[in-house]
């Protein structure tokens, strides 16, 4: 089987009748023609993935990711599987799925291992692993990037159709630009840090791999969950992006402040990406990138050295032989810095982004290389410091100034290496960038990663505002993984979080049925009881079908929440409360539909 691993293709696969085992079996087959032992640190036995796929039932194309597969860094947890973040010495096991990989299974994604990194994340370059590093994808002699290296191969290769890194000063977005596919590094706080081991837990992100933006986006959709056991996360909307706007101002680096250090080639590719800018009706302005390479400089002095150095202070301490020298080298440092240093490295970074701001403010985003220029294997056993800092030139800002970005495929290069932008943008701009990012990978013809499937653009809509979307409160069959629920999710609805109602609701499990319902009446205050919810968010283009399928008593209203706000959903009416019962004192129809009572038996 050829199959391109796109999960448009795949999707269509599977409703002619193609199972996720035959997938599987393409997976495998291609992790040994691939043969390189440096990709995984932990494969997933063939047959427990096949137990996965067959576990998924019928194909249910309510789940965005249904059968489709994917690897994770291995500094990200998997229930019942060692987490090293690439030392083993460090290893644990991990008692259950880190959250934003269960957020992916439950969207039916099948997960094939964990993937190979620079240890502890602290590297862009892919080589700094006590394990085989993997060889990129494109040229071995090249450096992989990191320190998601191994997830990057992964999806360059073809074995999996995305991947989970993680992404601090540029992880997500290097080995991107090396291995010819997509790195979507989102708005800190976006997707959950929970079962994550850190690097610089102020600054971290999970990041996603894959071949398209359109399915980097996908992912990414599916794993942004507000998840409130982290204290770092943030609601963000993730609204379907489209057709890149015109008349947007993007920023560049000026001829003057931009950095190639002496790569004629990487210069003129860029060129070239920055003319399909203005070809899409982009207006670009220059700007003076040196106040930006100031703020880069701030990531390894100071306190987010001393960030890194909170992880695994106990493991320099007692077997610091067991760090791998480079990273042993570089947090290390920590240990000669103050609390006081610390703090001024904080207020030097809030003057510098002070100064630069006003300058950002004149345009909607910014446009970078992905790299400045390629180091290879042996620049690396040369000189292992100074390649890797290069390669955070145009990414070691980013997460400091609380940015979104994707590095994107333009046109390989006038040496057929692979050309990568990124575009960047302020905190909560995803789909902005995501539209933008499709302009820029649909130019010329191209290979995705190193398969040799070609590109097929995919059909784009104009853009939703970014205010074009409407919060719903399920309470019933509607909720994640009940009967109902593909009746938002297909229409491209997420889940925002859990929440309840003010105690002024009444709670019933109403007659008939299946799928059983229950019915939500509002009365006098405080005269009912907190009702367990689900928030979700749809586009308000998808709203009107949505409602044309909610059948009488049930309607959408405006629901109280116990915490003051306001948002619209399911309410009944009282003709409707005939031969219903009242549950109100269980408060949750999950916890009732546990009792085996939902039947009326």
């Amino acid at each position: 089987m050829t199959l391109p691993l796109t999960i448009p293709a795949l999707r269509e696969a599977y409703a002619k009748g193609t199972t996720p085992v035959e997938i599987v079996d393409m997976v495998y087959a291609r992790i040994g023609a691939v043969g390189d032992p440096g990709i995984f640190i932990d494969l997933l036995d063939k047959d427990e993935v096949i137990a996965a796929a067959h576990a998924l039932g019928d194909y249910d194309p309510s789940k965005p990711l249904w059968g489709i597969p994917f690897a994770i860094k291995d500094n990200i947890d998997a229930a019942g599987r060692v987490t090293t973040a690439g030392c083993p010495a460090y290893a644990y096991d991990a008692p259950e799925d880190a959250f934003v990989v269960a957020r992916l299974i439950e969207a039916g994604a099948l997960l094939i291992g964990k993937t190979n990194l620079d240890q502890f994340a602290t590297g862009l370059v892919g080589l700094r692993s006590p394990f085989p590093p993997p060889k990129n994808a494109i040229d071995p002699g090249v450096v992989p990037g990191g320190s998601s290296s191994g997830s990057a191969v992964a999806v360059a290769h073809g074995i999996v159709t995305f991947s989970l890194g993680t992404d601090t000063a540029g992880s997500g977005r290097v080995p991107a630009a090396l291995n010819n596919i997509v790195g979507l590094k989102p708005t800190l706080g976006s997707l959950s840090a929970s079962g994550v081991v850190p690097a610089c837990r102020t600054l971290d992100t999970v990041s996603i791999f894959a071949l398209t933006v359109e399915d980097a986006y996908t992912a990414f959709q599916c794993a942004a969950v507000y998840d409130p056991a982290d204290s770092y996360a943030r609601d963000i909307a993730t609204p379907p992006p489209g057709r890149a706007p015109t008349g947007l101002t993007i920023g560049i680096p000026s001829a003057e402040s931009a950095r190639f250090f002496g790569d004629g080639v990487q210069r003129a590719s860029f060129a070239d990406a920055v003319d399909l800018l203005k070809s899409g009706g982009a207006t670009v302005k220059e700007l003076d990138f040196a106040p930006l390479y100031d703020v880069a400089d701030m990531l390894y002095h100071g306190a987010w050295v001393a960030e890194r150095y909170t992880v695994i202070e106990d493991l320099l301490k007692t077997d610091p032989e067991a760090v791998f020298p480079v990273t042993r080298q570089i947090i290390g440092a920590a240990e000669k810095l103050s609390a006081a240093d610390a703090f001024r490295g904080m207020y030097r970074l809030k003057d510098l982004i002070r100064a630069v701001q006003p300058e950002l403010d004149t345009v909607d985003m910014l446009c970078v290389p992905s790299i400045p220029t390629f180091f290879s294997v042996a620049d690396l056993d040369a000189d292992p410091i100074t390649p890797n800092n290069k390669f955070g030139t145009y990414t070691n800002f980013v997460n400091m100034m609380d940015m979104c970005g994707t590095a994107v495929p333009t046109p390989p290069r006038s040496d057929g290496r692979p050309g990568s932008v990124t575009l960047l943008a302020p905190a909560g701009k995803d789909a902005e960038v995501a539209s933008v990012a499709f302009l820029m990978e649909a130019a010329g013809s191209r290979k995705m990663g190193a398969t040799e499937w070609g590109f097929t653009p995919p059909v784009l809509s104009d853009p939703l505002p970014s205010d074009a979307l409407i919060r719903i409160a399920v309470c019933g069959a509607h909720m994640a993984g009940l009967p109902l629920n593909g009746e938002l999710t297909g229409r491209g609805a997420r889940l925002l979080r859990k929440d309840r109602t003010s105690a002024d609701y009444r709670f019933f499990a109403l007659a008939g049925g299946p799928p059983f319902r229950p019915g939500l009446v509002r009365g006098p205050n405080g005269s009912g009881a907190e009702i367990a919810l689900e928030i979700w968010e749809m586009p308000v283009g998808n709203f009107g079908a949505f409602m044309r399928g909610i059948p009488s008593p049930l309607g959408i209203g405006t629901i109280f929440l116990a915490g003051g706000e306001r948002v619209q959903g399911f309410l009944c009416e009282q003709s409707g409360l005939d031969g219903a019962r009242d549950i109100t004192d269980i408060a949750d129809w999950r916890e009732f539909l546990k009792t085996g009572n939902a039947s009326g038996e």
